[in-house]
């Protein structure tokens, strides 16, 4: 995998097969999208003296191994906090929505807890949809094992081909992945998509390495919150959020 994107200009980008999730071959899975429209929401009305510090992204329905269009716009300027929006479109159709607050930096310095170690195994090596085009470093918990999960993760490559990677991208590519490494019913029997994701930082993200503390919490009637806390190689970062339909496949 080099790229999750080829950019066709004029907002257009085409899409790689390593975006398949584990769902279908055909799909993308959540993670590459949503880190293409955060970096286009990124890039949209940018201030330096600013970072993005909310992102919520709505998946609207399934996303094809197909070309893909961004659009964004800043919906609420503003001098020390501003909203932007954005939408992901396939043959016309919306297929992702997300919403972002930047706020104003400013100097300020705060001890942070110590993240574990890097540890040398790797998880899924040799798959091409997705999960190939992330390195997995388990420490406790792994894929297909169900419960609590603490997992250093690393993108193999770039989200758009030719274009370096940012720190919220790298975060968002694989927050979705809370609910897949945490989950507590099997793959192989039992839906758990989630609808939406939502991504809170206090700091931009240092390092290629994010660290995914992720924890699955499912209810009677079929509802379940995946939580996943966020660090990179200097400590934690943020927290992600997803709301989950689990249901027998």
């Amino acid at each position: 995998m080099s790229a999750y994107y080829e950019p066709l200009g004029g907002g257009r980008f085409r899409s790689d097969p390593s975006c398949a999730g584990p769902w279908s071959a055909d799909d993308q899975h959540g993670g590459p999208p949503s880190a293409l429209l955060a970096g286009a929401l990124e890039a949209t009305g940018s201030r330096d003296d600013m970072m993005l510090a909310r992102l919520t992204v709505e998946i609207l329905g399934p996303i094809k191994i197909d070309e893909v269009t961004v659009e964004t716009r800043v919906s609420r300027p503003g001098r020390r906090v501003e909203r932007v929006e954005g939408t992901l479109t396939q043959a016309g159709r919306p297929v992702l929505a997300a919403s972002a607050w930047r706020i104003t930096r400013t100097q300020l310095s705060t001890p942070l807890p110590e993240a574990p170690p890097i540890p040398a195994d790797r998880d899924l090596e040799g798959t091409t949809n997705y999960l190939g085009s992330v390195e997995w470093a388990p420490i406790s918990g792994r894929f297909g094992e169900p419960g609590p999960c603490l997992m250093w993760t690393r993108l193999r490559g770039q989200v758009v081909a030719g274009e370096e990677l940012s720190p919220l991208q790298r975060v968002v590519a694989v927050a979705d992945s809370g609910n897949g490494i945490s989950s507590v019913f099997p793959l192989a029997t039992t839906w758990f998509i989630n609808p939406e994701l939502t991504v809170h930082l206090h700091r931009e993200a240092v390092g290629e390495w994010i660290l995914l503390d992720a924890e699955t919490v499912a209810s009677e009637g079929g509802v379940g919150l995946a939580s996943t806390v966020l660090s990179d190689e200097r400590g934690r970062l943020g927290r992600g959020a997803q709301a989950l339909l689990i249901a027998p496949r």
